[in-house]
C-alpha cells in the first residue's frame, strides 16, 4: 500500500508539473491565458516591483535549497527517500504557480519588434527554447528528474541504480544547455517591457549563482566533473573547448 501510495504521489506531482510548465509557456509568452507577465498594470509602480522581487527571490530560495544535498537529507527523514525528488518537483511547480498567480505587472516598453520578419524570428526562438529545455530534460533523464524514475522503482520494490555522469550531444558542447533554454526563454520576445526585463534579469543572476552551486554538488558526487568543467564552456559553445569521442569522462 505505501509503495502504491509513493507511485501514485510521484504521478500527481508531474501532473501538476506538466499543467505548470503549458502554463508558464503562455504566461512569458503571452499567450492564451487569463493572466500574462505583460498582462495590464493594476497596482502602484513601487507595490508592483516589491511583489514581483519577492514572488522571485522566495522562487529562488526554494528552487535553490531544496536542491541542496543537506536539505535533501533532512526532508527524507519525514518523506520516503522514493518520493524526494516528486516533493522537489511539486514544491518548484507549486511555488511557480504562486509566482504566476500573484505576478504584479509594471508595463512600460523596453524595445518592440515592428517588422513582421523581427517578430516570427524571436516568437520562434522562444518556442524553439522551450523545445530545447524538453529536449535535454530527456538527454539526462527526464523520468528521473521529474522524480517518476524514483517512484517507479519504489513500485517494484527496487532499489534505484545509481546515476552514471554523462555527456551526451549538447552536453559535449556547453556544461548546462539546460539553462541556455531557460535564458532563451526568458530574452526572445518581440515587445520586451519594463516587467518582462525585470523578469529576464532577475532570473539570469539567479540562474549564474545558481550554476555555482550545482557545480559544487555535482564535483562532490562525480570527481571526473572538475575535468569535464575544464574542457567544455558552461553556456557559451566554443570552437576551442568541446569533448572529443576520445575523451573519456563517464563514471564507471
Amino acid at each position: 500500500m505505501k509503495r502504491s501510495l509513493i507511485f501514485v504521489y510521484g504521478v500527481a506531482s508531474y501532473a501538476v508539473f506538466f499543467a505548470t510548465f503549458v502554463y508558464a509557456i503562455g504566461f512569458i509568452g503571452n499567450i492564451a491565458v487569463p493572466k500574462a507577465i505583460d498582462s495590464a498594470p493594476t497596482l502602484p509602480l513601487g507595490t508592483s516591483l516589491l511583489i514581483d522581487l519577492g514572488l522571485l527571490g522566495l522562487f529562488a530560495i526554494q528552487h535553490s535549497g531544496m536542491a541542496r544535498p543537506a536539505f535533501k537529507r533532512w526532508l527524507t527523514r519525514f518523506v520516503p527517500q522514493a518520493a524526494e525528488r516528486s516533493t522537489y518537483v511539486l514544491a518548484s511547480s507549486l511555488s511557480l504557480v504562486l509566482t504566476m498567480w500573484f505576478w504584479a505587472p509594471l508595463g512600460g516598453v523596453v524595445w518592440n519588434a515592428t517588422s513582421s520578419l523581427a517578430q516570427w524570428t524571436l516568437t520562434g526562438l522562444y518556442f524553439a527554447s522551450w523545445g530545447l529545455l524538453l529536449y535535454v530534460t530527456f538527454l539526462i533523464n527526464h523520468f528521473d528528474l521529474f522524480g517518476l524514475r524514483q517512484v517507479g522503482y519504489a513500485l517494484l520494490g527496487r532499489d534505484v541504480p545509481p546515476q552514471r555522469f554523462v555527456t551526451p550531444t549538447l552536453y559535449k558542447i556547453v556544461r548546462h544547455p539546460l539553462y541556455v533554454g531557460w535564458l532563451g526563454i526568458f530574452w526572445f520576445a518581440p515587445t520586451m517591457t519594463v516587467t518582462h526585463l525585470l523578469f529576464a534579469i532577475v532570473t539570469s543572476a539567479y540562474i549564474l549563482v545558481a550554476i555555482q552551486f550545482e557545480e559544487r554538488d555535482l564535483a562532490v558526487v562525480h570527481p571526473e566533473y572538475a575535468q569535464y568543467r575544464r574542457k567544455v564552456p558552461m553556456l557559451v559553445p566554443s570552437l576551442r573547448r568541446r569533448l572529443t569521442n576520445d575523451d573519456e569522462i563517464l563514471a564507471a
